[in-house]
């Protein structure tokens, strides 16, 4: 699942995505993981409000949990309103979480939510397995970055 075609592209509904996270880590892997949702968190993403910013994913007991996602509780809602910084299961496979503890056992790695959207009218998660830059990496990065910019505005300079 690590990488989608197009029309998966094409088919979403994006309600959040956590840029900042492609700046602070450096991205291995990508899963698409499902999210077990109240009704009201679903009406609340359905009117676009979520933050990702300060959300990592852990792994207990064979399941993968949700941590520090803000869903802000849903502006109609009566007493049956949620909680906006609960904990959430995700629903992923049984190899896929074998697989994610192993890695994010041995290797200083961790799982960082990059974006969510609906796909076919169920909410979902974009999981980044990932390690953490350091602040000279990230400085290079962006070294990086400007290298490449300036080139290619040289090259369409000379076209």
């Amino acid at each position: 699942m690590a990488q989608q075609g197009k029309n998966a592209q094409r088919d979403r509904k994006l309600i959040a995505s956590n840029r900042r996270a492609r700046h602070d880590y450096t991205i291995e892997d990508t899963y698409e993981a499902g999210v077990m949702l109240t009704g009201t968190e679903v009406k609340s993403l359905r009117a676009g409000r979520a933050s990702l910013t300060d959300g990592y994913a852990m792994i207990t007991d064979g399941e993968v949990w949700l941590y520090g996602v803000h869903i802000p509780e849903y502006a109609h809602g009566t007493w049956t309103n949620h909680e906006p910084r609960r904990i959430r299961k995700l629903l992923l496979n049984r190899k896929e979480i074998d697989k994610l503890a192993r890695e994010t056992a041995e290797g200083g790695l961790t799982l960082i939510p990059l974006s969510l959207y609906f796909r076919d009218g169920r909410a979902k998660v974009e999981l980044a397995l990932a390690r953490g830059r350091r602040t000279y990496d990230k400085r290079h990065e962006l070294a990086r970055k400007d290298a490449a910019r300036e080139v290619e505005r040289a090259l369409r300079r000379r076209r």
